[in-house]
Formats: structure tokens, sequence, C-alpha cells
């Protein structure tokens, strides 16, 4: 069982940076695949980008490889998402959700990832 508390979120301009935080409770963090996933007002949960357990890290577009980095630290428990060059597509709730153990198929679906946090929002004003 993990438990997991996003934050970071908020209101930016268009073309700034936010940095969101998503921090969990397993004492075996570093087992867990992290993804962040994002739902915009109306749309579907959308995945965004994912760090397994060995480090290697998918993104759902490579748009994104040069906008969005996640990167983890297993001794504070914590995932990042550093956002820059924010558009205001880019508005929505962003969740990191957590899957245990080391996959070989991408994960990229909601069914996938077992737990999740409770989001928080991030608008990006034009």
């Amino acid at each position: 069982q993990v438990q997991l508390v996003e934050s970071g979120g908020g209101l930016v301009q268009a073309g700034g940076s936010l940095s969101l935080s998503c921090v969990g409770s397993a004492r075996a963090f570093n087992n867990y695949a992290i993804a962040w996933f994002r739902q915009a007002p109306g749309k579907e949960r959308q995945f965004v980008v994912s760090m397994g357990v060995n480090g290697d890290v998918l993104y759902l577009e490579d748009s994104m490889k040069g906008r969005f980095t996640i990167s983890r630290d297993n001794d504070k428990n914590t995932v990042y998402l550093q956002m820059n060059t924010l558009r205001p597509e880019d508005t929505a709730v962003y969740y990191c959700a957590a899957a245990f153990g080391f996959s070989l198929a991408p994960r990229t679906s909601t069914r996938q990832y077992g737990y999740w946090g409770q989001g928080t929002e991030v608008f990006v004003s034009s």
C-alpha cells in the first residue's frame, strides 16, 4: 500500500515554469514505477510521463521531452515533474500514480497504476 501526495500546482503565465512534487509513503518507494497523468476539464485522464524502477523514462509525446522532466529522489520518497515553457493547453489537474515492480511493457494506461494521489491543479494563462 502506498499513499501519494502531490504539490506544486498553481497559476502561471504561458512560457513560465512549475515544479510538481509527489511524495509517497511506501517503505520501498524505489520498487514502484511512478507516472504523471493529467486531466483537463471535460477530458479523459492522459498519461504524461513515467519513470520505471530501473530509471527508464517514457513520455507520451516526443514534444514533451524538451519541456517536461521527471526525476526522483528515493531517499526522500519523492518524484518531481519540472515543467518549462508551459502552454495554455497544459492546463489540467496533474496526478501522480504508482505501480509496483518492473514491467517490460510500457505503462501508459490508468488501469496499470493502482495508487493515485489527489491531484494538483495547474492553470496556464495566455
